[in-house]
C-alpha cells in the first residue's frame, strides 16, 4: 500500500494539496490495515488524514535545504528506468 508515497520536499514546483492528502491517505491506510474503512470507521479515518496531511504540510514548509530543487520529469524518468530494469524479463 504504502508504495505510492512519494518523496514531496525540495520540488519545483512545490507538492501541491492533492499530493499530499495522497500521501496521507496512503499512510492512514497503512496504519489502519484497511484500504476502505467501514462506514462506522469513515469519519474517524477522514479526520486522520486530515491531520497527518495538515502536520505534512507543516512539515514541508519548515524544513530547510541548501540543495538545488529536483525536477518532476528527471526523477520520474529516473523511477521509470528503475522499473524497467527491476522487471526486464
Amino acid at each position: 500500500m504504502c508504495r505510492n508515497i512519494r518523496t514531496l520536499h525540495n520540488f519545483e514546483p512545490p507538492a501541491t494539496e492533492d499530493e499530499v492528502r495522497a500521501a496521507a491517505v496512503q499512510y492512514v491506510r497503512k496504519v489502519a490495515g484497511t484500504t476502505k474503512p467501514s462506514k462506522a470507521n469513515q469519519a474517524v479515518f477522514d479526520r486522520a488524514v486530515d491531520a497527518v496531511a495538515a502536520t505534512t504540510t507543516e512539515l514541508l514548509e519548515a524544513l530547510v535545504t541548501t540543495a538545488p530543487p529536483r525536477d518532476r520529469e528527471v526523477e520520474a524518468a529516473k523511477a521509470r528506468d528503475r522499473s524497467a530494469k527491476r522487471f526486464a524479463a
